[in-house]
């Protein structure tokens, strides 16, 4: 609650004196770029400033890992509102080197979340056949696959427009330095 107050009490300052004016964009991405990354604080000024990209000119998700990992999930719907709504036309799905998701059990997961008082039986209420929450709470083995299986996830959508380029990339976090995994030259 504390940190809410701070943020209240700066925001109503910011507000005042207009230090929303240099923010002033408008809701069409300038470089008409979608990029799909990871929710890692050290990506939050790094992965702009390492892309030159500027406020206004992409539209930034960001989600554990930078996987997409439900065809239907509300990050796979904003990748769609982008490009038939928003006037995106290149998307760059970024993961980063040293990422939580990688190694990560869904074991690990669960003993986490019992740690913080919910139940076994709470968590085998999302089980479905074929499908656990121990098994939806993995990560991944490398941050390559990772990235290369959210490029596929949005490709191989039914609802995906094919004339639009996936990229997949990653970022060193230490660097900013990015390497590219998977390039698309030519579209369908």
């Amino acid at each position: 609650m504390e940190k809410l107050k701070q943020i209240l009490a700066f925001n109503e300052q910011f507000v005042e004196t207009k230090g929303y004016l240099p923010y002033m964009s408008d809701k069409f991405p300038n470089a008409r770029l979608l990029i799909v990354t990871c929710m890692d604080t050290r990506l939050t000024e790094l992965l702009p400033q390492a892309m030159n990209i500027k406020n206004g000119d992409a539209k930034i998700l960001r989600v554990a890992g930078a996987m997409i990992t439900e065809p239907y999930g509300s990050i796979m719907r904003s990748v769609l509102v982008a490009v038939t709504q928003l006037k995106v036309e290149e998307i760059m799905v970024v993961g980063h080197h040293d990422c939580g998701m990688v190694g990560l059990e869904g074991e690990q997961m669960i003993r986490s979340l019992q740690q913080k008082g919910i139940s076994v039986e709470k968590m085998k209420q999302f089980d479905k056949p074929g499908e656990t929450v121990e098994a939806w709470l993995t990560g991944v083995n490398s941050v390559e696959g990772a990235v290369l299986r959210s490029v596929q996830m949005i490709k191989e959508h039914p609802l995906f427009p094919h004339d639009i380029p996936v990229h997949a990339l990653t970022i060193t976090p230490d660097t900013g330095k990015l390497e590219v995994i998977h390039v698309e030259n030519s579209v369908s």
